[in-house]
């Protein structure tokens, strides 16, 4: 599992300096049944400040 989680959309309460996430878990959808390309993908975790 990976140990740090980086993002840089800093206007989500998860974000922390260093473009660490810092959310017990993380949740990403797919846009298709099979995803083949990053933008068919979208984190769910995001929450604005």
């Amino acid at each position: 599992m990976a140990q740090d989680v980086l993002c840089e959309v800093d206007n989500c309460v998860h974000w922390s300096q260093g473009n660490k996430c810092e959310a017990e878990r993380i949740y990403v959808v797919s846009h298709r049944e099979q995803a083949e390309r990053t933008e068919e993908t979208d984190c769910k975790t995001f929450k604005p400040h």
